[in-house]
């Protein structure tokens, strides 16, 4: 048979099957982090973009003989296929890690997951159609907003301060959205020291913000990989907590343990929780047993929740590593001061453009995050990520160091041509974030 021509063929030069792709193949997007890594990893870049957990302080020797163990006495199991809801095993563990934050749950509510990633795609696989609308928080998680875009829904924003998400302001943006028909399928949400803003959901709005969707009628999607992660009190308790029936909730062990086993869960209404087991099987058949056995070895021999005591230290190091740093080199920018996980959200001087300012700072061997990146809607020009998680503290304050010269820079540039006006010609071989 004679290939086909592409030259006959609907599409585009560079791509002769443009026309044949599904509309929401039209409306993915490359996410501006991972755009990053081929640079973010050279070792004369300082990447404060990344969210990647410190894996040197885990203690890689011993979890090494725990692998070879594995495979020697349970190669079986660990090389076949599993079930589709996840280890049975496994699944009793994970109860009782969400315990920490005051969930009481059945090992038949949960659902075992490749990471929480795929867990945020499988329920909006199952409960988005396109034109529904997801509300999130302002600024949100990138990674959740790729696969919303993906399903064809509409974001909505909600905004945050200090406290977390403002209850007034998603109770007035639901009625609002109810008055013009829109419908809104879940409020997506991180709690816990948020990504990308860092912030936490007080104790006094959480059963607030479940109140109103409950009146709403809305799904509250509770996304918690950081939950654990915090340098100096106690795991709050969940959302999912208050309300078994409104609240789905995500985990993971990709910030507490390894991400490179990809495993994460959640737990979900009896309904949901079937929906999601046949949906994750007509996607990937069943969850890595491998990996599955490897983080239950990992729970059952070791001192699981001492590990995340020290990386709770080592992130506080790593935090005040990080603030003193912007406080040295960069006091006209303004930024919050987590009380855990990986992330500082700062706000870049009146003028400048986070975005635009990226290949300057490339150039000067630091990367950071565009705060665009975690907005739906094009806001966030004048924001950054700064993540605090995987360099030494040395490494964190070289870095903040090289990017306050940037930032100099910038401000020279806005002072002389305007907001807005030609900036130096510095160029940079480095993917750009926007490419499709």
């Amino acid at each position: 048979m004679t290939p086909m021509s592409t030259s006959d063929t609907p599409g585009t030069r560079l791509d002769p099957w443009f026309d044949s792709y599904a509309a929401r193949a039209h409306r993915m997007r490359a996410s501006e982090i991972r755009a990053l890594f081929s640079v973010a990893s050279r070792p004369e870049v300082v990447s404060l973009a990344g969210g990647m957990p410190y894996i040197g302080g885990l203690p890689l020797e011993e979890l090494g003989a725990m692998a070879q163990r594995l495979i020697v006495e349970q190669g079986e199991v660990a090389l076949q296929y599993g079930s589709g809801q996840g280890d049975e095993g496994l699944r009793e563990q994970i109860t009782q890690v969400m315990a920490l934050e005051g969930i009481s749950a059945h090992p038949d509510d949960v659902v075992v997951t490749t990471g929480s990633q795929q867990a945020l795609d499988l329920v909006s696989t199952i409960f988005l159609d396109p034109g529904d609308v997801v509300v999130a928080e302002a600024p949100s998680y990138v990674g959740a907003l790729g696969v919303f875009r993906a399903h064809e829904a509409d974001v909505v924003h909600v905004p945050m301060d200090a406290d977390g998400l403002i209850p007034e302001a998603l109770d007035r943006t639901l009625g609002e959205l109810a008055s013009a028909g829109r419908r809104v399928k879940f409020l997506y949400t991180v709690p816990n020291f948020h990504n990308p803003g860092g912030v936490t959901l007080t104790m006094e709005r959480r059963p607030q913000v479940v109140e109103i969707c409950q009146r709403h009628g809305v799904l509250i999607l509770e996304d918690n990989p950081y939950g654990l992660l915090g340098f100096d009190s106690e795991p709050l308790p969940a959302m999912r907590s208050l309300s078994e029936d409104g609240v789905i909730y995500l985990g993971s062990f990709s910030k507490t343990f390894a991400p490179g086993y990809r495993v994460g869960w959640a737990v979900a209404p009896h309904a949901v929780r079937e929906k999601l087991v046949l949906a994750s099987e007509a996607a990937i058949l069943s969850p890595s047993n491998a990996s599955q056995l490897a983080i239950r070895a990992y729970l059952e021999h070791f001192d699981w929740q001492g590990q995340i005591k020290k990386f709770r230290e080592q992130y506080r190091d790593r935090r005040d590593a990080m603030i003193s740093a912007l406080e040295e080199h960069i006091p006209e920018a303004s930024w919050n001061v987590p009380d855990g996980g990986f992330y500082v959200w700062v706000k870049l001087p009146e003028g400048l453009d986070a975005k635009s300012m990226l290949p300057r700072a490339v150039t000067a061997r630091v990367a950071y995050v565009a705060g665009t990146a975690f907005y739906a809607d094009g806001q966030g020009r004048d924001y950054m990520r700064l993540s605090f998680c995987y360099p030494t503290p040395e490494r964190i304050r070289e870095g903040v160091r090289r990017l306050a010269t940037v930032i100099d820079a910038e401000m020279e540039t806005v002072r002389i041509f305007g907001t807005g006006g030609e900036p130096p010609s510095d160029s940079v071989d480095f993917p750009s974030p926007d490419l499709a």
